[in-house]
């Protein structure tokens, strides 16, 4: 499987998951929920790419919401934020 991010806009990304059916997503990170997120510890793919492996761990590409703002992946699964913080603290080291 793979993953691959291609800027359309500042805010706006689209994310290939290529698996045995290729999914394709439009998802929203503003400046805003980059702060919010990871404090600016990390760019915007690297918060997408992260995100990405963490609900493939979880669901099936299939699964995810086609078009979406980042923000709304912590409306499913609850320890998102936490996770994030977490790997932007390792990431830092």
């Amino acid at each position: 499987m793979s993953v691959s991010i291609k800027k359309r806009t500042d805010d706006v990304f689209q994310v290939t998951v290529a698996d045995s059916i290729t999914t394709t997503h439009e998802v929203t990170v503003n400046d805003q929920s980059l702060t919010d997120l990871t404090d600016d510890k990390v760019t915007k793919e690297q918060l997408l790419e992260f995100s990405f492996n963490f609900l493939l761990d979880r669901e099936p590409n299939t699964s995810i919401l086609s078009k979406f703002d980042i923000n709304v992946i912590s409306k499913y699964f609850s320890d998102y934020r936490d996770e994030v913080k977490r790997w932007c603290n390792e990431s830092q080291n």
